[in-house]
């Protein structure tokens, strides 16, 4: 992330669009067990959502500085935080009865990453288990905002189908006010 963009994801600005409009929108109803992943989870603002409707979250974090702030920020509670790339999950099959991704799938390029991460997600879920995620759609400004970024926004209209491809069913893909957001069992 360029320092612009890493300064906002850590802002209270960003916390309270966090916990107050895309968590709310995007988890709804959704139940992700007793043992879920979070992937990509940055300063964890949703990740400290998250730790309060699951027994036990693992977050995995590709930036090594933030995984190792997020794990010293966590320690003691019922978060693992590993340091790990999301494209080659270090777990074995049906590790996990949830899984969630939010405003950070944007960050993978190219298609073929995003899809190795949809892959992999529906790997370590358990059959039936929930994947959910949300996160923007293309727009100027938000092309702006990631100057000297990496930004590869996923349209929602090919969503289903690359979903479905790495292994999703019961896949409900929708627009909100920030953009899309999605649901799909493993």
């Amino acid at each position: 992330m360029n320092s612009y963009h890493l300064q906002f994801c850590a802002s209270p600005e960003w916390r309270q669009i966090v916990e107050e409009t895309i968590l709310p929108v995007a988890l709804g109803h959704v139940d992700l067990g007793p043992n879920a992943l979070e992937i990509g989870p940055g300063p964890g603002f949703t990740t400290d959502v998250l730790k309060a409707r699951v027994g036990h979250l693992t977050a995995v974090e590709l930036d090594g500085d933030l995984a190792l702030a997020l794990a010293a920020r966590l320690t003691g509670t019922n978060v693992d935080v590993v340091h790990g790339d999301a494209t080659a999950l270090a777990f074995p099959d049906s590790s996990f009865s949830g899984a969630a991704s939010f405003t950070m799938l944007h960050h993978i390029e190219p298609d073929g990453a995003q899809d190795r991460v949809f892959s992999e997600l529906a790997r370590v879920l358990r059959p039936g288990g929930t994947f959910v995620a949300a996160d923007g759609i293309e727009n100027d400004a938000t092309r702006a905002f990631h100057s000297d970024d990496v930004y590869n926004p996923i349209d929602p209209e090919d969503l289903g189908r690359r979903l479905a491809e790495a292994g999703f069913t019961d896949i409900d893909v929708g627009l909100y006010d920030l953009g899309w957001l999605c649901t799909a069992r493993a």
